[in-house]
């Protein structure tokens, strides 16, 4: 793709390499900013460069933050001992949706996927398991998605928890094997986790 201009083609290059974005999306994105006003391009950049400078991991559950608690940690009418084990903000925002859950979350930034380089040392999985081990929850819920990634991480987190006593539960496979959580239609996932089943029932399947 030739260009008549370094700073166009610089632009473009930039924006191709987000996710799902090829060069010919990417200038058709690019073009467009160019037709607005420059205030609206300004408050985009200044919007990323907040996001990307000020924006905070919550304390409790390493969900995405602008403070030292998430609004869902902070919230007094939450239930702290029922923790439900998500990989990013995506499944929070999906299983929130629902209005069926009011336990905690404790998002673990990924799932174990060796062919990907990424181990349980990568994920916040240590932060569960001291939490657990403090005595301050009573019921674990692994809510990832049924993926080869997502039963390897749910395995491993219930293999550390051995000992604990902690009561250890997944979602009903409502949700089809190999479906992300946050393609779930919010009927489906909010009963997946209302007819939760023991984890230990759903490792025998």
């Amino acid at each position: 793709m030739d260009f008549s201009s370094k700073l166009l083609e610089q632009a473009v290059d930039e924006m191709s390499q987000l996710p799902g974005i090829g060069k010919r999306t990417a200038l058709r994105l690019v073009l467009h900013m160019l037709k607005q006003p420059e205030s609206q391009t300004k408050q985009l950049a200044d919007a990323l460069t907040k996001l990307r400078t000020e924006i905070k991991l919550c304390k409790n559950c390493y969900n995405i933050s602008d403070t030292d608690l998430c609004a869902i940690c902070a919230n007094p009418s939450r239930n702290s001992e029922i923790v439900c084990v998500v990989e990013d903000i995506r499944d929070v925002m999906a299983i929130e949706n629902t209005d069926q859950y009011r336990g905690h979350y404790h998002v673990l930034g990924g799932k174990i996927s060796p062919m990907d380089g990424i181990g349980p040392s990568q994920l916040s999985i240590k932060p569960l398991i001291e939490k657990v081990q403090a005595g301050k929850v009573e019921e674990i819920i692994f809510a990832l998605s049924s993926t080869l990634e997502g039963d390897t991480t749910n395995f491993y987190i219930y293999r550390q928890l051995e000992g604990t006593g902690i009561k250890t539960s997944t979602i009903a496979r409502g949700i089809s094997v190999g479906d992300e959580l946050e393609y779930a239609d919010e009927v489906t996932l909010g009963r997946s986790i209302t007819n939760r089943v023991p984890f230990e029932n759903s490792a025998k399947n």
